[in-house]
């Protein structure tokens, strides 16, 4: 995991490409993505690319073989390193692969696949074992935000997430505040209510593990996130990167989130 006395709080971008790109679109993607984003470029930012599984071992290569600043990037796994779960993942194989970031508790995850928050801490758990880097999300829906059990929902999800976890661990962690209602519907929250929300989950890092652990660990944003917005949420002083989905699918959009979002 990174030292947070020399990674937290540089803005990280993160590319989840969710169930698109076959492996020969990821390579292309890549290359090209590489013209537009290069060394220059990652001096003060931290980009991590999250395909789907089959195209893991391809990207790998690529960012391996061409020396690319890009982190590796998984879009979830189980917590068990082997055993009889079948089409699952295991953390002990993405280790190996050289994967630096895993996202868990997406709210996809969550909401299409049943994943609890017990499931999620031991994936939490698992990721950090093996020298990976979770990406914990959190979310509420727009029913539970039009009826105020935003900070509730979300910071009962911070709390059990991180549950068995220590104060160093947490530091060096990314956590995404992604609500639910703004995800691929093109609505995003403002950045007042991103910023507040963001800045209420420091504060619960904070209760649990001190300040320095809250000062440590970086808060990412996602929700239709796109070149039109990320300035703007990235100037919050609590918004640390982003969690981008759709719109890290077009290398040239892309390429344009993490330029503005430095």
């Amino acid at each position: 995991m990174p030292d947070p006395s020399t990674a937290s709080r540089r803005p990280l971008l993160s590319g989840n490409w969710k169930m698109h790109q076959n492996h020969f679109e990821a390579i292309q993607f890549v290359q090209k993505f590489a013209y537009l984003i290069g060394k220059d470029e990652l001096a003060d930012v931290d980009v991590s690319l999250h395909p789907p599984f089959t195209d893991i071992r391809s990207v790998q290569t690529v960012l391996e073989s061409d020396k690319l600043g890009y982190a590796l990037g998984a879009q979830h796994c189980h917590w068990e390193d082997k055993g009889a779960f079948t089409g699952e993942v295991s953390p002990a194989f993405l280790e190996k692969l050289g994967v630096d970031y895993v996202i868990c508790g997406h709210s996809e995850r969550r909401e299409l696949f049943g994943e609890t928050d017990e499931m999620v801490n031991r994936k939490v758990r698992a990721i950090i074992a093996h020298a990976m880097t979770p990406i914990l999300c959190c979310g509420e829906t727009l029913d539970e935000r039009e009826s105020g059990r935003t900070e509730g929902k979300v910071l009962g999800q911070i709390r059990a997430g991180l549950a068995g976890v220590t104060a160093e661990q947490v530091a060096a962690m990314v956590i995404a505040y992604e609500p639910i209602w703004a995800i691929g519907t093109g609505r995003t929250a403002t950045s007042a209510d991103a910023q507040e929300m963001c800045a209420a989950i420091r504060a619960c890092v904070a209760e649990l593990y001190g300040a320095s652990t809250a000062a440590g660990v970086r808060i990412q944003y996602g929700g239709s996130v796109k070149s039109g917005n990320i300035a703007e949420l990235i100037d919050q002083p609590d918004i640390d990167g982003a969690l981008v989905g759709g719109a890290s699918l077009d290398p040239d959009e892309f390429a344009k989130i993490v330029r503005l979002g430095r």
